[in-house]
């Protein structure tokens, strides 16, 4: 099915038979949800649960593509730009938001954006999903460039608001993305490189915060986790690039300095001070014996990948 040529247009044609999609059917095994025992129903939300790894796995080469195209633009200096509605907006901004904590990442480099703006996070702002035109003015308000990877989120994979991010992305040349919870999606259709996650019908019709919601989050986490992976932002499958922001972290990261080196508790301690809270670069002065200066620079040669300056992790 094609789009509109005009992306801005108020509200976008979505697939006529919606009630066609597989996220919008009725599963057959649940029809007495309502009147059986409390552990029963947990047990069948439970054993729905199950199914979504495995319908992940069916799209991994697909993820695998899209991780290695948005490492090759971010390393270029562009961004990951996240556009959903509803729980597929928040669970991009909640992506996009733990990144610079885990992986040390700029603000900037990954974000979310949902419709509605940052209430719609909290609160319901009906309607936003449904317009096109503000998914494009999104785009133009951030300025998107061919370097940036605009990555729209649908479980139904017909959202409009993600729709006219999504034209608005192509047509300034950025990368586009699409990941829905239904085959031979709009969405799918529509972007450069589409991620599609069948994994059929809710226990309880139609709430894609369930099923959908936990494939959409596994390959988000996957994504922006593959990426930094890609970036250099590990070591084997040490999370080495930190921001060590309170005393758990900065436990964690001296910890890793003593698990990467060897050097005693004081040592790490005083030297990951040394290094800038920077666990990278303390590993660097202690392997190699050199100030905080030097081995910035041994970093900063290699890309920022560690294994490049020490050795791969054994």
């Amino acid at each position: 099915m094609s789009l509109p040529a005009n992306p801005t247009e108020e509200r976008t044609p979505i697939n006529d038979r919606p009630g066609l999609l597989a996220t919008e059917q009725i599963d057959e095994r649940y029809r007495d949800l309502d009147t059986i025992s409390t552990v029963d129903a947990m047990r069948a939300l439970n054993e729905a649960e199950a199914s979504v790894p495995l319908a992940v796995a069916a799209a991994l080469p697909q993820i695998a593509a899209v991780v290695d195209a948005t490492a090759e633009r971010l390393a270029a200096g562009g961004r990951l730009l996240y556009f959903g509605a509803g729980t597929s907006g928040r669970l991009g901004v909640v992506d996009a938001s733990e990144c610079p904590p885990t992986f040390h990442s700029d603000p900037e480099q990954v974000q979310g954006i949902i419709a509605g703006g940052v209430g719609a996070m909290f609160t319901a702002v009906e309607g936003a999903e449904d317009s096109a035109a503000l998914g494009a003015s999104a785009v133009a308000e951030l300025s998107v460039t061919e370097l940036d990877v605009v990555f729209g989120i649908a479980a139904s994979g017909r959202t409009p608001y993600v729709l006219g991010a999504i034209h608005a992305a192509r047509a300034v040349g950025a990368l586009t993305v699409g990941l829905a919870c239904n085959l031979d999606s709009i969405l799918g259709e529509a972007v450069d490189m589409p991620i599609e996650v069948a994994v059929g019908p809710e226990v309880l019709s139609g709430s894609t915060r369930l099923k959908a919601g936990s494939a959409t989050k596994q390959v988000l986490n996957m994504v922006s986790t593959g990426v930094m992976i890609r970036l250099g932002k590990t070591y084997g499958n040490l999370m080495v690039d930190l921001s060590v922001t309170n005393e758990k972290l900065r436990d964690r990261a001296e910890r890793l300095i003593r698990t990467i080196t060897g050097v005693d508790a004081g040592t790490a301690a005083t030297t990951l001070t040394d290094s800038g809270l920077r666990v990278p670069v303390a590993a660097v002065m202690i392997a190699r014996a050199t100030g905080r200066a030097d081995a910035e620079q041994l970093l900063l040669a290699a890309g920022g990948r560690l294994s490049e300056v020490l050795g791969a992790q054994a």
